[in-house]
C-alpha cells in the first residue's frame, strides 16, 4: 500500500503547519470540544479542528465564546473553525486568535446548511456572492499572516444544483491566500442526505494548484483511501463517520503509512472508550455537566451491539461517573465487535431540503455591492 505524503497548510508569509497523516476531524457544533478532540488524538494523527465559533462572539469578548477556545493538552497544533459575515469582524477575529489564544490555523465555515446560518446569508450560502467571499477571504488571511496562521475555507458544492458555486470559490479562495480548500461534495440543499458527488472534488483539484480536501461518505480508512485516489485529492475531512468511533483515527494513522490494519474493539473495549471520554469531559466541565453531555453519544458507541434496551437508555441518561460506571459492568465486554455496522452511515442523514433559506432576494445577483451583513453573525451557535 503506498504511504501519502504529510498535509501541508502555508500561509503567504511562509508559516506552515504540517499534518503528518493527512486526515482532518471536522468541527462538529456539540461534538468537537477539548475532550472530544483528545480522545480522537489518542487515537491517530491528524489534525482535529475546534467546533464553529462566531467572529462576532471573539471581537466582543463574549464569555461564552472565550469559553469554548479551550484546547487539550495533546494538541499541538491549535486549529479553529471561524464563521462570520463581516470581513472586519473577521480579520479582528483572526488576529485575537493568533495572539491572545495561541491558535496556529483557522479555518472559515463557508458550507454549513443550517436555516438559522443560511437565512442571514452565512455558511453555504455567502459563496454565491463574489465581492463579500472574496472580501472575507482577504481580511482573514491578512489578519492572521503575520503571525504565520495558515487559514482554510471548507465549503460546499453549492446553494443547490442550480446555483453551483465551489469551482469560483476555490479560485477566488486561491487568489486571497487561502492554504487550502475543504469541499464537502454535497450541496447546501442536500444538507447530509443523498451521495457525496466525489467527481466535484476530483474537479476542484484539477482546478487549483493549492491541498484540496475531500469530505463526504467517509465510513472506513478504505473509504478514505479510495477518495484520495479517485479524486487526487491531499488529504480527507472526517465528520459523521468518526461519531461515536474515535479509534477511526487510529485506522486513518495506519491506512495512510501504509499499513493494512483495522480495530474493531470489543464491547468492553468500547466501554472503556466511553468511560475516557467521560473522565475528559468531567475534568472540563465537571462531573454531572460532562455526563449529560455524554449522553448524545451512547448511541453512536453502542451502535449495533447486543445492549438491551433498558441498558441503553440508561446510558443515555446517566448523571454521574459511579452511575456511569455501575451500567458499564453490566456489558458483556468479550461481544465482538458488529460488523454490520461497518461502512454504514452514521449521525444525522435526513432528507434533502425542499428549498433552502436565503435572505430576501439573494438570488438576484454574484454580487452584495454596500449592504452590510455585520448583524447576521447574532444568534449564530454551530452548524
Amino acid at each position: 500500500m503506498p504511504v501519502h505524503e504529510p498535509l501541508r497548510l502555508t500561509a503567504p508569509s511562509g508559516g506552515t503547519v504540517e499534518v503528518a497523516t493527512p486526515v482532518v476531524l471536522a468541527p462538529m457544533a456539540g461534538i468537537t470540544n477539548p475532550a472530544y478532540r483528545q480522545l480522537c488524538l489518542e487515537q491517530g494523527a491528524g489534525l482535529y479542528v475546534c467546533e464553529m465559533i462566531t467572529s462576532r462572539g471573539i471581537v466582543e469578548r463574549n464569555p461564552r465564546t472565550h469559553a469554548m477556545l479551550r484546547f487539550a493538552p495533546n494538541e499541538v497544533i491549535r486549529s479553529v473553525q471561524l464563521y462570520g459575515v463581516d470581513p472586519a469582524t473577521m480579520g479582528r477575529a483572526a488576529a485575537i486568535l493568533a495572539e491572545d489564544f495561541g491558535v496556529h490555523h483557522i479555518d472559515i465555515n463557508l458550507g454549513c446548511p443550517v436555516p438559522k446560518v443560511t437565512r442571514r446569508g452565512g455558511g453555504g450560502v455567502l459563496p454565491w456572492k463574489r465581492d463579500r467571499l472574496a472580501a472575507l477571504l482577504d481580511a482573514t488571511v491578512r489578519a492572521a499572516d503575520p503571525y504565520g496562521v495558515p487559514v482554510t475555507m471548507k465549503t460546499r458544492l453549492g446553494i443547490d444544483d442550480d446555483h453551483l458555486t465551489f469551482r469560483e470559490a476555490g479560485r477566488i479562495a486561491q487568489d486571497s491566500g487561502v492554504a487550502a480548500v475543504a469541499l464537502h461534495a454535497r450541496t447546501v440543499q442536500q444538507a447530509y442526505a443523498g451521495q457525496a458527488a466525489w467527481d466535484a472534488i476530483a474537479t476542484l483539484a484539477d482546478d487549483l494548484t493549492i491541498p484540496v480536501l475531500g469530505n463526504g461518505d467517509i465510513w472506513e480508512a478504505s473509504d478514505a483511501l479510495a477518495m484520495v485516489e479517485q479524486t487526487g485529492c491531499a488529504g480527507v475531512v472526517i465528520g459523521r463517520g468518526c461519531l461515536g468511533r474515535p479509534w477511526l483515527f487510529r485506522d486513518l494513522a495506519d491506512a495512510f503509512a501504509g499499513l493494512d490494519s483495522r480495530h474493531l474493539p470489543t464491547l468492553g473495549e468500547v466501554s472503556a472508550m466511553v468511560r475516557r471520554h467521560a473522565e475528559l469531559l468531567a475534568e472540563i466541565h465537571g462531573e454531572r455537566h460532562g455526563c449529560t453531555d455524554l449522553r448524545k453519544h451512547m448511541a453512536w458507541y453502542f451502535k449495533g451491539f447486543g445492549v438491551g434496551g433498558e441498558l441503553r437508555r440508561g446510558l443515555a441518561s446517566i448523571s454521574s461517573l459511579p452511575e456511569l460506571d455501575a451500567l458499564l459492568a453490566r456489558l458483556d465486554a468479550d461481544e465482538p465487535f458488529p460488523a454490520v455496522v461497518l461502512g454504514a452511515p452514521r449521525g444525522r442523514l435526513g432528507t434533502p431540503r425542499e428549498k433552502v433559506t436565503l435572505p430576501y432576494g439573494w438570488l438576484d445577483s454574484r454580487t452584495l455591492g454596500d449592504e452590510d451583513l455585520s448583524a447576521a453573525e447574532s444568534d449564530v451557535s454551530g452548524g
